[in-house]
């Protein structure tokens, strides 16, 4: 399979470079946050999705998503004055949907087990490039930007922490990491309820649990199963992932808020919640927080 490169992703950073914001490190106690929330789409997803839009330069764009790549498909549709559409599944938090339209785009909501379905439909019904959320290389090149500035601005840095839903964010960043600093520990963190990229890993193969077991998890954007592509990327670049409760990620968001002032929700905490759970052992560690797009409520109640 034909896997992302390191010279694809620093393309891909010349690429987004003066659309996607280059994140500092935040210190946060021993360790280091990378905080994706302060993209002008509150996540690391503007990266892959402007690069993607910016490589195939198409007449208009369809997506899946849980509701950040959707933002951010639609703020890179915007800036090169395409439609775009996203189809979200039910139950996505209202503060991702109304971002969505206010960045342009049409939003359809389906059952959850029906999105990558209806949008295949519109796409050939209307005419329209299907921009997956991470299972495209030029998706993942653009994710792995996080990891490049990482080790350009840590050059010792000894851990990296990333969140993993579909595996395009870790994807990448275990591509840029290892290719410059092979000896530095990548590790994946995802949510005990939707632990299915472990499972995937120690079976050898991509294992999907299914919407009615990862929607049980807050952390609404790492409920996707990872694709053959991503399986790929982190079979051979993560060294190990690790999972987090729900009551973990909740008190991580809190952290975040107390002592990094730094707004975070669910799927980005979790990798503050494997820090502080003692699941990776501290040290020159950064935590990737990758989104910050949290429900108001939700917030409320873990700060």
């Amino acid at each position: 399979m034909d896997l992302v490169t390191i010279d694809d992703i620093r393309t891909a950073a010349e690429e987004i470079k003066g659309v996607a914001v280059r994140t500092p490190l935040v210190r946060m106690g021993e360790a280091w946050v990378k905080p994706e929330s302060l993209q002008p789409v509150g996540a690391f997803k503007l990266r892959g999705a402007y690069n993607a839009v910016a490589s195939l330069r198409p007449d208009g764009v369809v997506t899946h998503s849980s509701g950040n790549h959707g933002q951010a498909l639609a703020f890179a549709a915007r800036e090169f004055g395409v439609p775009c559409v996203v189809v979200v599944p039910e139950g996505t938090p209202r503060v991702k949907t109304t971002a969505i339209e206010g960045w342009g785009a049409e939003v359809v909501v389906v059952p959850p087990e029906q999105r990558e379905i209806v949008a295949g439909k519109l796409a050939a019904e209307r005419g329209l490039t299907l921009v997956p959320p991470y299972d495209h290389r030029a998706v993942i090149a653009g994710q792995g930007t996080v990891g490049l500035e990482i080790v350009e601005d840590l050059p010792d840095v000894e851990v990296v922490l990333v969140p993993v839903g579909g595996g395009g964010l870790a994807s990448g960043v275990g591509t840029a990491v290892k290719a410059l600093r092979p000896d530095v520990r990548v590790i994946g963190v995802e949510p005990e309820l939707a632990a299915d990229a472990a499972e995937s890993l120690a079976a050898g193969h991509p294992v999907e649990w299914g919407t009615a077991r990862t929607f049980r998890t807050v952390a609404d954007g790492l409920r996707t199963a990872l694709s053959e592509l991503t399986f790929a990327h982190i079979s051979r670049r993560l060294d190990e992932i690790v999972t987090v409760s729900e009551d973990e990620i909740r008190a991580a968001m809190g952290h975040l808020a107390r002592s990094a002032r730094l707004v975070a929700e669910p799927s980005g905490a979790v990798t503050t919640a494997a820090l502080l759970s003692g699941r990776v052992a501290a040290g020159r560690t950064v935590v990737v927080l990758s989104g910050g797009n949290v429900d108001p409520e939700l917030f409320r109640q873990v700060v």
